[in-house]
């Protein structure tokens, strides 16, 4: 094998192969245990890039990873031994914004926020808008499926993916999914494609759909509890009311005390967690005023409804914190269960539960709206970056008890290596052999991003 005669093919610009400079390409921010050597990056630029390395890589039988801005949580984008590292980050063009059909057309190297920044010039905007909407890439996104703060009201990345273009690996390029509000001839390959954290092909564009943006700012509530469980109670309220916020968020203390160590938020001292809810719909003033009474029954000690802008800023602010200020307290090893809402307070304490029973740091937060809570585990940082056993003992509960209420490993993080060991208890053998036939039927050599997933 010789990286040479690809280099010959793409030019030899476009690949990395100074072990020093791939080593910023090795890894994302699970974490995980050191990770594999590349033979080569390849920075790739078009789709033809992309395609002979493919094809490249087919004719070596050489794995492939595909890696956006390296922002995944759960080691999806780590680098294998020998493999060859894509980085789609040089393909940044908004090709499209199509304001009559409402839809965007964006290279897989755009950043989130530079789609909705696009869209808003027509009163648009791009719904999905996960914490590191300023950073992540629309492709990475698109390979775990990112959720995000608006997501209880406008769905995940899936919900807003039209259609898509993708190389596969022996480098051919088709073309998936419509521009059209309807469609249903053949499968459903788009939808396939969202999630599959690079197993399947490389996602080079994608037709993204755009929303209207609200016509009025939104209304934000926020709400302090002095437990975790009335304030699992009060979005339980807000869910089974049907009040439909777009906005609902959670902020357990240890997250609010990280916060309030770093930028001095003013927690008070018997604040066990924090709601933050949004209404932006033409009903949003009703809506609003139905959730300050549910918080207020369940127990809030403070309730306040705002309207004003910067005070909303902030306070979501406060939300989109919650990782770094856990990252300046040691390692991380960031989660994402997901259960069924009504059980959301059962998952809370079964958290606190697991932190308390094996002497872990658990610091969560929730899309409280959705279920889908984000336990993050903190310790002492390593040089492998591998946590101890009672971290993993914690996390295995975690995880068996997500299960157990009815829920989901993963909600918007993806399997990636973290989560490989726990899949089948979800999926069942039948299911994961079906899987392992879809993986055959898109990548029959198993080089694409191999030893993730399933």
């Amino acid at each position: 094998m010789s990286v040479h005669e690809l280099a010959r093919s793409i030019g030899s610009s476009r690949l990395i192969t100074d072990p020093a400079v791939m080593d910023s390409y090795r890894r994302d921010e699970a974490h995980l245990a050191e990770p594999g050597h590349p033979a080569a990056v390849m920075l790739a630029e078009t789709a033809a890039d992309i395609s002979e390395a493919l094809k490249w890589a087919t004719a070596h039988r050489v794995p492939v990873v595909t890696r956006g801005a390296g922002t995944g949580l759960a080691g999806g984008g780590t680098a294998v031994e020998g493999c060859l590292v894509i980085s789609t980050t040089r393909m940044r063009s908004i090709l499209e914004v199509n304001p009559d059909d409402q839809l965007a057309v964006v290279e897989a190297g755009v950043i989130n926020a530079d789609i909705s920044r696009a869209a808003d010039e027509y009163g648009l905007m791009y719904a999905p808008d996960p914490s590191s909407f300023e950073i992540s890439t629309i492709g990475g996104n698109i390979a775990t499926n990112a959720g995000g703060l608006r997501c209880v009201k406008y769905g995940v990345t899936r919900d807003s993916v039209l259609g898509l273009e993708v190389v596969l690996a022996d480098g051919r390029i088709v073309r998936t999914g419509r521009r059209t509000v309807k469609g249903v001839a053949g499968y459903d390959l788009t939808s396939l494609l969202v999630g599959s954290e690079g197993t399947l092909g490389v996602v080079t564009s994608a037709t993204l759909k755009l929303q209207p943006k609200p016509k009025r700012a939104p209304v934000t509530v926020v709400g302090s509890f002095d437990s975790l469980r009335s304030a699992a109670d009060a979005v339980a309220a807000v869910v089974r009311d049907g009040i439909g916020p777009s906005l609902l968020e959670l902020i357990d203390r240890a997250t609010l005390r990280a916060v309030d160590d770093w930028k001095r938020i003013g927690l008070e001292d018997n604040t066990a967690a924090m709601l933050i809810a949004q209404a932006d719909g033409v009903d949003a003033d009703a809506a609003a005023a139905a959730m300050q009474k549910h918080f207020e029954r369940a127990g809030a000690d403070f309730v306040a409804v705002s309207q004003d802008a910067a005070e909303a800023a902030q306070l979501l602010e406060i939300r989109r914190l919650a990782y770094p200020a856990s990252e300046r307290l040691g390692q991380c090893l960031v989660e994402d269960v997901g259960v069924p809402r009504s059980k959301l307070p059962d998952m809370l304490e079964s958290i606190d539960r697991a932190a308390a029973e094996h002497s872990v740091k658990i610091m969560t937060v929730a899309h409280a709206g959705d279920g889908n809570v984000h336990p993050t585990f903190v310790f002492d940082r390593t040089a492998d970056g591998s946590a101890p056993e009672a971290v993993w003992t914690a996390a295995d509960e975690v995880f068996r008890r997500a299960l157990e209420l009815g829920g989901t490993l993963t909600g918007e993080h993806g399997v990636g290596v973290l989560k490989r060991r726990w899949l089948s208890l979800e999926l069942g053998e039948d299911s994961m052999q079906l899987h392992r036939s879809i993986k055959a039927a898109f990548d029959p050599l198993g080089i694409l991003n191999p030893g993730k997933g399933f």
